[in-house]
């Protein structure tokens, strides 16, 4: 190997980063308005920073969960750009029109819901676009047919699929007003007999998640595509 080769092969490989994604994001959705006609940035941007407790790879997915569904961007475009393998596929999985059927809101959360990852990335989503001010400006803007949601329908498959602790990390940062949501489906879930329970029968607490049983109160979308 010569010298010049030797050099190349030892330097290191540009690492796309966190800050990196955010800046992105930014640049990517900078022109574009949701429904409010707000500059969208800040929703992808909230994104991002509502999963500030997980790794590098689902916080990058966060800040670019849109930019397959919205700008040109591609799979290997983002590769090139040193995005992981990783980070893309939870892209991918998020974004609706890569979907089997695009138009089935429904199907493509069962199917975001298979994944851990694009779940977290989805939640915060979901949360982002259902905080209070953004449900009565929406409803304020169309009153007599206000836009149809189905984030109430989609929290509780979200919910399910991931440890209920990590779901309270993104609300508290996004959205805590679902935060009593959330433990609404978590009493709806829980069947116990506490009125016949002995003590040696109580049951231990149960951090880890449960499957909510219905869907509860709903909230609105926003963004330049359709969920």
């Amino acid at each position: 190997m010569s010298e010049p080769e030797f050099r190349e092969a030892r330097s290191p490989q540009p690492s796309f980063t966190v800050e990196t994604a955010k800046i992105l994001a930014e640049v990517a959705h900078n022109r574009q308005k949701d429904k409010l006609k707000r500059p969208y940035r800040d929703h992808v941007i909230a994104v991002g920073d509502a999963l500030a407790d997980f790794d590098d790879d689902i916080r990058i997915a966060g800040y670019l969960h849109d930019i397959a569904e919205d700008t040109p961007m591609t799979r290997q475009a983002l590769l090139d750009m040193g995005v992981s393998e990783r980070a893309v596929d939870i892209i991918e999985r998020v974004t609706k029109r890569l979907h089997e059927n695009p138009d089935d809101y429904q199907a493509g959360i069962r199917y975001i819901a298979e994944d851990h990852d694009a779940t977290l990335v989805k939640i915060a989503d979901n949360a982002h676009n259902s905080l209070p001010e953004r449900v009565r400006a929406l409803a304020e803007k169309w009153p007599d047919k206000p836009p149809v949601t189905r984030y109430n329908e989609a929290r509780p498959v979200l919910y399910a699929a991931v440890p209920v602790e990590e779901t309270r990390k993104i609300l508290a940062r996004i959205n805590p007003w679902l935060l009593e949501e959330l433990d609404d489906l978590l009493d709806e879930a829980d069947d116990t007999d506490y009125e016949n329970l002995s003590y040696d029968e109580a049951p231990e607490d149960d951090s880890s998640g449960a499957e909510p049983a219905e869907t509860p109160a709903g909230a609105a979308e926003s963004g330049p595509h359709q969920g």
